[in-house]
């Protein structure tokens, strides 16, 4: 049983999404883009999640007609392994089949072997590879498709 619950991310919840950011990423997003990203509810949807008050997840997504593309995943030091992230994503799922969406995509760190694990679980393969995808250290990006099961 899971002790957090998943709801949609608020502006309230941007100091939080920006610590778990620069803990996880070399390249942080800024607060002006999460701020962009959830002032677009028509094409993006962010949610969080929370365990006793305190914001332990949060995925962010974005819509196209048919697909979905899943724009940061990230889970707060000290809670990954508790299945923060797939509950963000089954969620996320959920979504989009009532959407419609038929497939998603993302890009994913060729060093991030674990979430590459947490990817593949969820059907996506690997179709591609963006060359220094990661501006500040170089790092290539591997693309991933996934079908979404009705």
């Amino acid at each position: 049983m899971t002790s957090w619950s998943i709801r949609l991310a608020e502006r309230r919840d941007i100091g939080a999404l920006l610590e778990i950011e620069r803990d996880q990423f070399p390249e942080p997003w800024t607060r002006g883009m999460l701020l962009d990203e959830l002032g677009q509810p028509d094409t993006r949807r962010y949610t969080v999640a929370v365990d006793a008050g305190r914001v332990v997840g949060y995925l962010g997504v974005m819509f196209a007609p048919d697909e979905l593309h899943v724009t940061t995943l990230g889970v707060r030091p000290g809670d990954e392994g508790r299945g923060v992230a797939t509950s963000l994503l089954d969620d996320a799922w959920d979504d989009a089949r009532t959407r419609g969406v038929a497939r998603a995509t993302l890009e994913v760190a060729v060093s991030n072997v674990r979430a590459q694990r947490l990817y593949y679980r969820y059907g996506f393969k690997p179709v591609g590879v963006r060359k220094n995808y990661y501006q500040l250290t170089g790092e290539d990006a591997l693309v991933l498709w996934a079908e979404l099961a009705p």
